[in-house]
């Protein structure tokens, strides 16, 4: 017997089937700002690990959907948006059946019981079920259920609003400069070399 590790290749294809509207209420609620969004750059390769994506569909309600979503999904995963009339639960549902026998896995993003029953039927022909989200919305019946669990990181977020992460940030270096202009008229023998600070613009 020897102890030579073999390297283990997992192939499954998994499907991302996201419930907008879901996802967003409960970041707004966490982070108490309501423009948070997912950062997918670091959501998806953390969901699938080495496993492949077969499908990335963003479920949401309302009319007022990002383009500039719509565009990197498509661009980055081959994934879309699509527009629910009301909640996502029933088309989302749909989706999932269809694709039920054509991937392994499937991960729900969404912390809603609704989809409880969903969770029972795909399992029971045979799919492996995950769900993804923010761990104080989350039902706890969904949690039971489900074979695993990806709580969403604070690395997996990030808002739309600059100013307010750097509210800090800017508040210090103004008073920096403002205590820096007091004792320019006064030798010293001290130098600030303390950089302005950059704003980033967010990138969906």
């Amino acid at each position: 017997m020897t102890n030579d590790k073999k390297n283990i290749v997992v192939s499954q294809s998994v499907a991302i089937l996201v419930d907008g509207n879901n996802i967003e209420i409960s970041l707004h609620s966490k982070h108490k700002d309501n423009s948070v969004m997912l950062n997918f750059d670091t959501l998806i390769p953390r969901l699938l690990t080495n496993r492949s994506l077969n499908r990335l569909i963003y479920f949401r309600e309302g009319k007022n959907i990002s383009t500039k979503l719509a565009d990197r999904l498509q661009s980055n995963y081959h994934g879309s948006v699509s527009p629910c009339h009301k909640s996502a639960d029933i088309p989302l549902t749909i989706k999932a059946l269809q694709l039920s026998k054509k991937v392994d896995t499937i991960i729900i993003m969404s912390g809603d019981s609704d989809y409880i029953e969903l969770v029972r039927h795909l399992k029971s022909e045979g799919v492996r079920v995950e769900v993804a989200s923010v761990a104080e919305t989350t039902a706890s019946i969904l949690l039971e259920e489900v074979d695993y669990f990806h709580p969403l990181l604070d690395c997996d977020c990030f808002s739309l609003s600059p100013s307010k992460l750097s509210h800090k940030k800017t508040s210090s270096y103004k008073s920096r400069e403002k205590s820096k202009r007091k004792s320019s008229s006064k030798p010293s023998s001290e130098k600030n070399d303390a950089p302005a600070p950059q704003v980033i613009d967010p990138i969906i």
